[in-house]
């Protein structure tokens, strides 16, 4: 199927509506069973005793935190590249939800971190790459507000999000190039995951907890962008007439 075939607002509002019910009630369902085993059923970490339940909500953040800057990345290409009417609001509906994704894991990690390093925060190679990706995303949604020309704001931010696009892979091998206090990956690991499956299942719960409402969210704010513009667009034409 044709990426332009959505490219009608009627027909992707049509479906998103369909699909949001659905998506929302995945994640309810993802979010309970995932927190269930994360905080109840996994055991505590020989070393780092019940602290390390704030993996749960930390690492499926960071996860989630790349995926949706990549997403924008790849959404902003295509609006580049294709003129894709839809895919410059996708770009626009999905920085928010990626900026509080990484805001939660940086958050997150410095409550981790406390315990673990004696300190909430250190200049690392993985968390400062991070915070980099945060100021990516709130310099992305800030062009979106500076430019009063839509087709000109999203040039311009897409052009910005491209750019930042660099910083994903530094901040995904950044414990391999550098000398970091940040652990190495864990899960995702050419010879399988080091991680026992009593931790492993309710991280990958949480991770699609996290994909679903991801989704979710993002139909929901593009139905609201659409909705937004139609009553701009009836507002010019009563003025005009």
């Amino acid at each position: 199927m044709s990426i332009h075939y959505f490219a009608n607002p009627t027909r992707f509002t049509r479906l998103a509506g369909r699909i949001q019910p659905w998506s929302a009630g995945v994640t309810g369902l993802l979010l309970v069973v995932g927190l269930y085993l994360g905080l109840f059923v996994a055991p505590a970490d020989y070393q780092q005793g019940d602290s390390v339940r704030i993996m749960f909500v930390h690492v499926p953040a960071a996860w989630m935190a790349l995926f949706c800057y990549t997403f924008l990345a790849v959404a902003s290409a295509v609006g580049l590249i294709w003129k894709h009417p839809l895919a410059d609001l996708a770009a626009k509906a999905s920085a928010p939800i990626g900026a509080c994704f990484t805001f939660i894991a940086l958050a997150t990690g410095s409550l981790w971190g406390k315990p673990m390093w004696g300190t909430w925060w250190v200049w690392d190679a993985r968390l400062t790459s991070v915070l980099i990706l945060l100021f990516l995303y709130l310099g992305y949604m800030a062009l979106w507000q500076a430019i009063e020309d839509a087709q000109k704001a999203a040039r311009a931010a897409a052009i910005l999000a491209l750019v930042g696009f660099v910083n994903v892979p530094i901040i995904k091998f950044s414990v391999d190039w550098w000398n970091t206090l940040h652990q190495p990956s864990s899960v995702i690991r050419m010879d399988g995951p080091s991680i026992h499956a009593s931790m492993l299942w309710p991280l990958l719960l949480m991770a699609l907890a996290f994909k679903a409402y991801f989704i979710t969210m993002l139909l929901a704010r593009m139905r609201m962008e659409l909705n937004l513009r139609r009553i701009r667009a009836l507002r010019l034409a009563e003025r005009d007439s």
